[in-house]
């Protein structure tokens, strides 16, 4: 089953603030948006032009923290049946196994995703296919914007370090883009930190297990309790 994670480190506690506090507040804020939204269009014929740009932004946000979340509660769904017949130091070997794929894969996508953002915030993408082998000049896309939302006031300071001093009508792209990365970052992070806990003897998988059967015994032991 699925599990609450408490964090060891001064790190992990970090980590795990700026993760639980940013879904937190995307939720809060993708929530008010669509409701003012809902409000002005039913209400008023009128709506925010730049709202469903937001929103859309702000899910791509949740779920990429969302995806490094699971992995820290144990949440992400997994069949087990053929790992269930063998011993639990063969098990613990397999799950070792696929945590060491995991790991691969994210920096596979962390690496790919360092790559498509970089351009728009005038850095320079990794060389290498597969893995990354230094960098190579990347074309500076840090002029790119995006479509509605409205470049803030306060972010104006940003413009002669990305836009060569030119001024943003919307904001750049490297901005809501900046949770590729970052997100594939902190999934690597939580890849490596679930398969340091399975070889510690913490933790016995990747995935959440039994979740069915766990609901069918409370079930029963509910009606039993009756």
């Amino acid at each position: 089953m699925s599990h609450s994670y408490e964090a060891q480190s001064l790190l992990g506690r970090v980590v795990n603030e700026i993760e639980e506090t940013a879904i937190a507040v995307i939720l809060g804020l993708m929530t008010i948006l669509t409701f003012i939204n809902v409000v002005l269009r039913y209400g008023f014929n009128t709506g925010i032009i730049w709202g469903l740009e937001a929103v859309t932004f702000l899910f791509a946000w949740l779920v990429l923290f969302g995806v490094s979340y699971a992995v820290k509660i144990t949440a992400h769904l997994g069949v087990d049946a053929v790992i269930n017949l063998f011993s639990p130091p063969i098990r613990r070997v397999f799950a070792l196994f696929a945590g060491g794929i995991c790991i691969v894969y994210a920096a596979l996508v962390f690496k790919g995703a360092w790559d498509y953002w970089a351009p728009f915030a005038g850095f320079d993408a990794t060389s290498g296919r597969w893995f990354p082998t230094g960098f190579e000049n990347s074309r500076d896309q840090g002029w790119y914007e995006v479509v509605d939302i409205p470049m803030p006031e306060w972010l104006r300071w940003i413009e002669p370090i990305f836009n060569e001093g030119e001024a943003y009508e919307k904001i750049p792209r490297f901005i809501p883009y900046v949770i590729l990365p970052f997100g594939m970052g902190l999934l690597l992070f939580r890849f490596v930190q679930a398969t340091v806990r399975i070889f510690r003897g913490d933790a016995t998988s990747l995935i959440v297990s039994h979740e069915a059967e766990d609901a069918v015994e409370d079930v029963k032991h509910m009606n039993a309790g009756d």
